[in-house]
């Protein structure tokens, strides 16, 4: 399973910022997807995740409203797409993915690990 995020960049406060997440070595659907962030001096935590089987969608209260998730399967990526973004937002940002489908917040649950985007909110 390979997971490969890319998107990140400078983004001015209240601005909007595209993530995405391609996915390869496995059926795309048959499990759930997070982002996970992790800022300087911070712990890695939860942003946001998809059950790719239902669609069903979860986020951090830090992102809720801010935050949407969609996916194409076609390519099987998802995006991430950031709005109203706040310096607080500025992090690494991580997609993971778990053998379940059901989302989960913990970071311990997800197995698979692609690495970070960094993006950096300005003032």
């Amino acid at each position: 399973v390979q997971l490969q995020a890319s998107g990140g960049g400078l983004v001015q406060a209240g601005g909007s910022l595209r993530l995405s997440c391609v996915a390869s070595g496995r059926t795309f659907g048959n499990y759930a997807m997070g982002w996970f962030r992790q800022a300087p001096g911070k712990q890695r935590e939860f942003v946001a995740a998809i059950n790719l089987s239902s669609g069903f969608t979860y986020y951090a209260d830090s992102v809720l409203g801010r935050f949407t998730i969609s996916r194409d399967d076609a390519t099987n990526t998802v995006y991430p797409q950031m709005n109203s973004v706040e310096p607080a937002d500025t992090a690494i940002y991580y997609c993971a993915s778990r053998d379940s489908a059901l989302v989960s917040t913990r970071r311990e649950e997800y197995a698979y690990w692609g690495r970070g985007t960094l993006v950096t909110v300005s003032s």
